[in-house]
Protein backbone atom coordinates (compact mmCIF):
# COMPACT_ATOMS: atom_id res chain seq x y z
CA UNK A 1 0.00 0.00 0.00
CA UNK A 2 1.38 3.41 -1.02
CA UNK A 3 1.37 5.93 1.83
CA UNK A 4 0.93 9.54 0.76
CA UNK A 5 0.88 12.85 2.64
CA UNK A 6 -0.58 15.95 1.01
CA UNK A 7 -0.25 19.27 2.80
CA UNK A 8 -3.07 21.79 2.44
CA UNK A 9 -5.37 18.94 1.43
CA UNK A 10 -8.63 20.05 3.01
CA UNK A 11 -9.72 21.96 -0.11
CA UNK A 12 -8.88 22.85 -3.69
CA UNK A 13 -6.11 21.10 -5.57
CA UNK A 14 -4.92 19.26 -2.48
CA UNK A 15 -8.36 17.83 -1.81
CA UNK A 16 -8.86 16.75 -5.43
CA UNK A 17 -5.42 15.12 -5.56
CA UNK A 18 -6.18 13.34 -2.29
CA UNK A 19 -9.51 12.12 -3.67
CA UNK A 20 -7.96 10.67 -6.80
CA UNK A 21 -4.98 9.10 -5.08
CA UNK A 22 -7.28 7.54 -2.48
CA UNK A 23 -9.35 6.09 -5.31
CA UNK A 24 -6.13 4.77 -6.85
CA UNK A 25 -5.45 2.81 -3.68
CA UNK A 26 -3.11 5.09 -1.77
CA UNK A 27 -3.36 5.45 1.98
CA UNK A 28 -3.64 9.23 2.01
CA UNK A 29 -2.87 11.50 4.94
CA UNK A 30 -4.81 14.73 4.59
CA UNK A 31 -2.57 17.43 6.02
CA UNK A 32 -4.27 20.62 7.20
CA UNK A 33 -3.78 23.38 9.76
CA UNK A 34 -7.43 23.51 10.78
CA UNK A 35 -8.41 20.39 12.71
CA UNK A 36 -12.13 20.63 12.01
CA UNK A 37 -11.77 21.19 8.26
CA UNK A 38 -9.03 18.62 7.98
CA UNK A 39 -10.98 15.88 9.74
CA UNK A 40 -14.09 16.70 7.73
CA UNK A 41 -12.14 16.43 4.47
CA UNK A 42 -10.49 13.18 5.52
CA UNK A 43 -13.87 11.66 6.43
CA UNK A 44 -15.31 12.61 3.03
CA UNK A 45 -12.35 11.04 1.27
CA UNK A 46 -11.95 7.91 3.35
CA UNK A 47 -8.47 9.18 4.18
CA UNK A 48 -6.57 9.90 7.40
CA UNK A 49 -6.12 13.32 8.94
CA UNK A 50 -2.86 14.71 10.22
CA UNK A 51 -2.67 18.21 11.65
CA UNK A 52 0.22 20.17 10.19
CA UNK A 53 1.03 23.86 10.00
CA UNK A 54 3.97 24.13 7.60
CA UNK A 55 5.06 27.42 9.19
CA UNK A 56 5.43 25.82 12.63
CA UNK A 57 8.47 23.61 13.28
CA UNK A 58 6.88 21.79 16.22
CA UNK A 59 3.70 21.10 14.24
CA UNK A 60 5.70 19.66 11.34
CA UNK A 61 7.79 17.45 13.64
CA UNK A 62 4.64 16.21 15.38
CA UNK A 63 3.08 15.33 12.02
CA UNK A 64 6.18 13.39 10.99
CA UNK A 65 6.11 11.49 14.27
CA UNK A 66 2.43 10.70 13.78
CA UNK A 67 3.02 9.24 10.32
CA UNK A 68 6.10 7.35 11.54
CA UNK A 69 4.10 5.74 14.35
CA UNK A 70 1.11 5.05 12.11
CA UNK A 71 2.81 3.81 8.93
CA UNK A 72 6.54 3.54 9.54
CA UNK A 73 7.39 5.15 6.20
CA UNK A 74 6.18 7.65 3.60
CA UNK A 75 6.12 6.81 -0.10
CA UNK A 76 4.79 10.07 -1.53
CA UNK A 77 4.99 13.61 -0.17
CA UNK A 78 3.00 16.33 -1.93
CA UNK A 79 3.99 19.78 -0.71
CA UNK A 80 0.82 21.55 -1.76
CA UNK A 81 0.19 24.09 1.03
CA UNK A 82 0.71 27.64 -0.20
CA UNK A 83 -0.52 31.21 0.14
CA UNK A 84 -1.11 33.89 -2.47
CA UNK A 85 0.83 36.54 -0.55
CA UNK A 86 0.33 40.24 0.02
CA UNK A 87 -1.54 41.10 -3.22
CA UNK A 88 0.22 44.47 -3.37
CA UNK A 89 1.81 46.43 -6.22
CA UNK A 90 5.48 45.52 -6.57
CA UNK A 91 6.69 48.82 -5.13
CA UNK A 92 4.57 48.43 -2.01
CA UNK A 93 5.76 44.95 -1.05
CA UNK A 94 7.82 45.00 2.14
CA UNK A 95 10.45 42.68 3.50
CA UNK A 96 7.89 41.47 6.03
CA UNK A 97 5.47 40.66 3.21
CA UNK A 98 8.16 38.64 1.47
CA UNK A 99 9.06 36.80 4.66
CA UNK A 100 5.43 35.83 5.28
CA UNK A 101 4.94 34.44 1.78
CA UNK A 102 8.26 32.61 1.73
CA UNK A 103 7.59 31.17 5.18
CA UNK A 104 4.80 29.06 3.70
CA UNK A 105 5.70 28.68 0.02
CA UNK A 106 9.43 27.99 0.37
CA UNK A 107 10.54 27.54 3.97
CA UNK A 108 7.41 25.48 4.69
CA UNK A 109 8.37 23.05 1.92
CA UNK A 110 11.86 22.77 3.37
CA UNK A 111 10.52 22.23 6.91
CA UNK A 112 8.21 19.47 5.81
CA UNK A 113 10.71 17.80 3.49
CA UNK A 114 13.43 17.88 6.14
CA UNK A 115 11.13 16.34 8.77
CA UNK A 116 9.89 13.57 6.47
CA UNK A 117 13.17 12.66 4.77
CA UNK A 118 13.85 9.70 7.12
CA UNK A 119 10.38 8.31 6.37
CA UNK A 120 10.84 8.82 2.63
CA UNK A 121 14.20 7.07 2.77
CA UNK A 122 12.44 4.09 4.36
CA UNK A 123 10.35 3.72 1.19
CA UNK A 124 11.32 1.51 -1.76
CA UNK A 125 10.32 4.17 -4.30
CA UNK A 126 9.92 7.57 -2.63
CA UNK A 127 8.45 10.53 -4.48
CA UNK A 128 8.17 14.23 -3.63
CA UNK A 129 5.93 16.58 -5.59
CA UNK A 130 6.29 20.31 -4.95
CA UNK A 131 3.31 22.30 -6.22
CA UNK A 132 4.66 25.35 -7.95
CA UNK A 133 3.23 27.71 -10.55
CA UNK A 134 3.89 28.94 -14.06
CA UNK A 135 4.23 32.33 -12.37
CA UNK A 136 7.56 31.03 -11.10
CA UNK A 137 8.85 30.53 -14.64
CA UNK A 138 11.29 33.20 -15.80
CA UNK A 139 10.55 32.33 -19.42
CA UNK A 140 6.76 32.42 -19.07
CA UNK A 141 6.66 35.67 -17.10
CA UNK A 142 8.94 37.33 -19.69
CA UNK A 143 6.83 36.31 -22.69
CA UNK A 144 4.08 38.85 -23.58
CA UNK A 145 2.08 36.09 -25.29
CA UNK A 146 1.71 34.18 -22.02
CA UNK A 147 -0.90 34.90 -19.35
CA UNK A 148 1.87 34.74 -16.74
CA UNK A 149 3.47 37.86 -18.23
CA UNK A 150 0.56 40.00 -17.04
CA UNK A 151 0.65 38.93 -13.39
CA UNK A 152 3.02 40.94 -11.22
CA UNK A 153 3.34 39.62 -7.68
CA UNK A 154 6.80 40.13 -6.23
CA UNK A 155 6.40 37.82 -3.26
CA UNK A 156 4.29 35.02 -4.75
CA UNK A 157 5.99 34.74 -8.14
CA UNK A 158 9.51 34.81 -6.74
CA UNK A 159 8.60 32.26 -4.07
CA UNK A 160 7.52 29.84 -6.78
CA UNK A 161 10.74 30.49 -8.70
CA UNK A 162 12.72 29.67 -5.57
CA UNK A 163 10.68 26.49 -5.14
CA UNK A 164 11.87 25.14 -8.49
CA UNK A 165 15.49 25.59 -7.43
CA UNK A 166 14.78 24.04 -4.03
CA UNK A 167 13.33 21.04 -5.87
CA UNK A 168 16.34 20.76 -8.16
CA UNK A 169 18.78 20.88 -5.25
CA UNK A 170 16.96 18.14 -3.34
CA UNK A 171 16.87 16.00 -6.49
CA UNK A 172 20.64 16.17 -6.86
CA UNK A 173 21.29 15.57 -3.17
CA UNK A 174 18.91 12.58 -2.92
CA UNK A 175 19.05 10.62 -6.19
CA UNK A 176 17.04 7.74 -4.72
CA UNK A 177 14.04 10.06 -4.23
CA UNK A 178 12.08 11.41 -7.21
CA UNK A 179 11.78 15.18 -6.59
CA UNK A 180 9.76 17.24 -9.08
CA UNK A 181 7.98 20.59 -9.18
CA UNK A 182 4.64 20.93 -10.97
CA UNK A 183 2.57 23.74 -12.42
CA UNK A 184 -1.17 22.99 -12.12
CA UNK A 185 -1.95 25.85 -14.52
CA UNK A 186 -4.45 28.68 -14.10
CA UNK A 187 -6.97 26.73 -12.06
CA UNK A 188 -10.11 28.06 -10.39
CA UNK A 189 -9.29 27.90 -6.67
CA UNK A 190 -9.64 30.06 -3.56
CA UNK A 191 -6.11 31.31 -4.26
CA UNK A 192 -7.29 33.31 -7.27
CA UNK A 193 -10.90 33.90 -6.27
CA UNK A 194 -11.98 31.08 -8.62
CA UNK A 195 -11.05 33.16 -11.69
CA UNK A 196 -8.88 30.41 -13.16
CA UNK A 197 -9.78 29.01 -16.57
CA UNK A 198 -9.10 25.36 -15.64
CA UNK A 199 -11.22 23.13 -13.45
CA UNK A 200 -9.91 21.66 -10.21
CA UNK A 201 -9.86 18.27 -11.93
CA UNK A 202 -7.67 19.60 -14.76
CA UNK A 203 -5.36 21.38 -12.35
CA UNK A 204 -4.85 18.29 -10.23
CA UNK A 205 -3.92 16.13 -13.23
CA UNK A 206 -0.19 16.85 -13.08
CA UNK A 207 -0.06 16.52 -9.29
CA UNK A 208 -1.65 13.07 -9.44
CA UNK A 209 0.50 12.02 -12.39
CA UNK A 210 3.78 12.98 -10.76
CA UNK A 211 2.69 11.50 -7.42
CA UNK A 212 2.19 8.20 -9.23
CA UNK A 213 5.61 7.78 -10.84
CA UNK A 214 7.93 4.97 -9.83
CA UNK A 215 11.69 4.79 -9.28
CA UNK A 216 12.27 5.04 -13.06
CA UNK A 217 10.38 8.33 -13.28
CA UNK A 218 11.93 11.76 -13.84
CA UNK A 219 13.55 13.77 -11.09
CA UNK A 220 14.66 17.38 -10.75
CA UNK A 221 12.12 18.56 -13.31
CA UNK A 222 9.32 21.08 -13.59
CA UNK A 223 6.17 19.82 -15.34
CA UNK A 224 2.64 20.81 -16.27
CA UNK A 225 -0.16 18.83 -17.96
CA UNK A 226 1.55 19.15 -21.35
CA UNK A 227 5.10 18.26 -20.33
CA UNK A 228 8.24 20.06 -19.14
CA UNK A 229 7.68 23.71 -18.20
CA UNK A 230 9.87 26.38 -19.80
CA UNK A 231 11.87 27.93 -17.02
Amino acid sequence: MTTTLITGANKGLGFEAARRLTEAGHTVYVGARDGHRGREAAEKLGARFVQIDVTDEDSVKAAAEFVRADAGRLDVLVNNAGIVGARKPVGEVTGADMATTYDTNVFGVVRVTHAFLPLLEASDAPVVVNVGSGLGSLAATSDPSRVEFHVMALDYNSSKTALVMVTAQYAKAFPAIRFNAVDPGYTATDLNGHTGTQTIEEGADIIVRMASIDSDGPTGGFFDRIGPVVW
